[in-house]
């Protein structure tokens, strides 16, 4: 990880005259390492299915494997993430153009509950993954995404401060809300995760965040009825999840919510 600050020092020419220059020096911070050191890079492979697939991987999925005990009593969760880009929407031309490797900043909540907001950097490099997240309590990030920012300079999390940088010199902003739900399974074996999601939505030209009432609409990027599986792995996947996998019809694909949910601005 590479952070950005803005540093102020004074130089001396021959001729004795005194000079004053700002400039960006590119510092390793040994915090974030650390942090990035306890994360490992996962596998993500995206499927794109119809309803009749999606029961039939259901039913094979719940004979062998065990639904997240986070989830509501229905067996889903919403997920809304506030994503970020800059003025030349950097994230959202990379994924387009597909750049193998590229990042995204984010930050989550779920079933609209804000006591649990998490921020998300999300690397990705091909179709391995890693995620590095921190905290944020209601108040920090309502004050993040009114512009108020100088206290994430001081902040205990090195995300946080990774990211007040890049706001200040990358310029990144809050772009857009995704919403969707989602239906997980997990597999000890391999710590695979494998999830449903559906209704994608996005706010389009809506600026604010973090409300209690969301007004938006769907992406018009999926058929009535299509959803977006996602298996996530370590090192291997099971042959007794590949197998499972194994559908006629299902064939990985790349699938960008914050990409479709960008269609209107």
């Amino acid at each position: 990880y590479i952070q950005y600050l803005c540093v102020y020092y004074i130089g001396f020419v021959k001729s004795g005259a005194c000079i004053g220059k700002l400039q960006y020096v590119r510092l390793r911070e040994g915090r974030m390492k650390q942090m990035e050191k306890k994360e490992h890079y996962r596998h993500e492979l995206k499927y794109t299915i119809n309803y009749w697939q999606y029961l039939q991987l259901r039913s094979r999925f719940r004979q062998v494997m065990k639904m997240d005990p986070h989830t509501r009593a229905d067996g889903t969760y919403s997920i809304r993430s506030i994503y970020f880009d800059n003025i030349q929407d950097k994230a959202l031309r990379e994924k387009v153009n597909g750049m193998a490797k590229r990042e995204k900043f984010r930050i989550r909540y779920y079933n609209d509950n804000f006591e649990r907001i998490t921020l998300e950097k999300k690397i990705k490099n091909n179709n391995l993954c890693i995620k590095v997240s921190a905290g944020l309590t209601e108040k920090e990030c309502r004050k993040l995404l009114n512009g108020d920012l100088e206290w994430m300079k001081t902040h205990s999390s090195s995300l946080v401060q990774e990211l007040y940088g890049k706001m200040k010199y990358q310029q990144l902003r809050p772009r857009v809300l995704v919403s969707y739900t989602r239906e997980p399974y997990i597999y000890a074996a391999g710590n695979v995760r494998i999830t449903f999601d559906w209704n994608v939505r996005t706010t389009m030209y809506h600026g604010k965040f973090l409300e209690k009432k969301v007004y938006d609409v769907e992406t018009g990027q999926q058929c009535p009825g299509e959803m977006i599986m996602e298996v996530k792995y370590d090192a291997f996947l099971p042959g007794v999840i590949q197998n499972l996998i194994q559908t006629d019809g299902v064939r990985q694909e790349s699938f960008s919510k914050y990409a479709a949910c960008r269609t209107y601005g």
